[in-house]
């Protein structure tokens, strides 16, 4: 019984690995990955303000400018590779000269995705500075 349920739990985990893992290369490499070295580094900072609450809350408080930061980054990487995916859709559509929907539909999927992704480490890193001041007080 808990082979069953082990293999179906890798067969979920890797269904949604792959999912995320393939949406993040539709993004664009160039962007999602910079995106997710901001997401990292604020998920660092995070940490390491926690860590550094009861030893010296001076740099636990210093660590929320960085978290800060580093999210912002994240998001305006987002809109900037949104802009580039959109850019991109319309090179493809003046190039051709019609406006064929799949060309028009994948410069908008990775304008979307890249913008998608710096939304989501933008709210993690000031939910994470939300959590960290409640716990400061």
């Amino acid at each position: 019984m808990k082979l069953k349920i082990l293999r179906i739990m890798a067969i979920i985990i890797g269904l949604i690995g792959t999912t995320l893992f393939n949406r993040f290369m539709e993004g664009g490499a160039v962007f999602m990955s910079l995106i997710l070295v901001c997401l990292l580094t604020s998920i660092f900072f995070t940490v390491k303000s926690l860590f550094n609450l009861k030893k010296n809350i001076e740099i636990s408080k210093k660590m929320l400018k960085h978290i800060s930061d580093s999210g912002t980054l994240g998001l305006a990487l987002g809109v900037m590779g949104s802009f580039i995916g959109l850019i991109t859709a319309f090179d493809a559509l003046e190039a051709t000269g019609a406006a064929e929907p799949s060309i028009l539909a994948g410069g908008l999927k990775v304008a979307l995705l890249s913008t998608l992704f710096g939304l989501f480490t933008y709210s993690i890193s000031k939910l994470s500075i939300l959590i960290l001041r409640i716990i400061q007080k």
